[in-house]
């Protein structure tokens, strides 16, 4: 039999490929996803990390705004407190400060004192008030003024809300004894002062010390008030100031009516008029 003519083989060209080391379509694939893969997870980092540079954007945005808006809470409140000090310096309460032992055992040395601005006008001075009034009559001896210093603006804005005491002007603290058409005297067989004929058993009288008596009659003219210090033995009041417009004190220079002590802590407060000492006393005569 003639040799058979071996037919032309099934060509498979990928396992041909294959066989002489060129790649294969599918190969080839395969990379190629396969690099694809990797190009999707470098670009799936950069997304994570963009997302998280706008979260941390988004979060510092919010913290500046937070700390914006605080600050603009603090600052209502601090102008709010400032507007509320000023006004109530201004039409109702005023501090001061007590330098001198005059008002013992009342008021010590180093008290702060809140005044009630609203006595005189509307409301009027009565006997046995504690009062601060502006020095007129040259009662003190004048001081020179110190140079301005740096921290000078601290005090003066303390001043113009009224959380300290303004010292432009000198002022005195005592207690009003007598008022426009009283006659008061002193001193009765037992060393008492005496209001229109009635004598007085002064309960706030400084009990460390017995009063000196020192000796006057005066009738209190229209207009003004005749005061006299608690601790009577170191107190220059309108006893020793009867050259200088009668020892009395114009009503247009009381400040106000002393209303409680404010500091120290310690020593918190509120003053005492003592009407029941005042409480016999009749009204004196008007017009003089």
């Amino acid at each position: 039999m003639p040799d058979r003519v071996p037919e032309n083989p099934e060509r498979h060209d990928d396992d041909a490929r294959l066989l002489d080391g060129t790649p294969g379509t599918e190969g080839a694939t395969e990379r190629e996803t396969g690099t694809e893969g990797a190009t999707e997870r470098e670009t799936g980092t950069e997304g994570a990390d963009d997302t998280r540079a706008s979260r941390n954007a988004r979060g510092g945005k919010r913290t500046q705004n937070v700390a914006i808006v605080w600050l603009k809470e603090i600052v209502t409140v601090v102008a709010i407190a400032l507007v509320l000090s000023f006004l109530l310096k201004t039409f109702l309460f005023r501090a001061f400060w007590i330098p001198s032992e005059s008002m013992e055992a009342t008021l010590d040395v180093n008290d702060r004192i809140f005044i009630n601005l609203l006595v005189p006008g509307p409301f009027d001075v009565a006997r046995g008030d504690v009062v601060v009034f502006k020095d007129s009559q040259g009662w003190l001896t004048p001081i020179e003024k110190k140079p301005a210093g740096p921290m000078d603006w601290v005090g003066d804005t303390l001043e113009f809300v009224g959380l300290m005491a303004d010292d432009s002007e000198q002022h005195l603290v005592k207690r009003v004894i007598g008022l426009p058409g009283d006659h008061v005297t002193c001193c009765d067989a037992g060393g008492r002062v005496s209001i229109n004929g009635v004598p007085l058993d002064e309960t706030y009288i400084n009990p460390a010390e017995v009063p000196t008596p020192d000796t006057f009659d005066v009738v209190v003219p229209e207009g003004k008030v005749w005061v006299m210090g608690d601790n009577r033995n170191h107190s220059a009041d309108s006893r020793l100031h009867q050259e200088a417009n009668g020892g009395f004190i114009n009503i247009e220079d009381v400040e106000g009516k002393a209303e409680v002590i404010a500091w120290p802590i310690s020593r918190w407060s509120v003053l005492d008029s003592h009407s029941d000492v005042f409480k016999n006393v009749p009204a004196g005569t008007t017009g003089k």
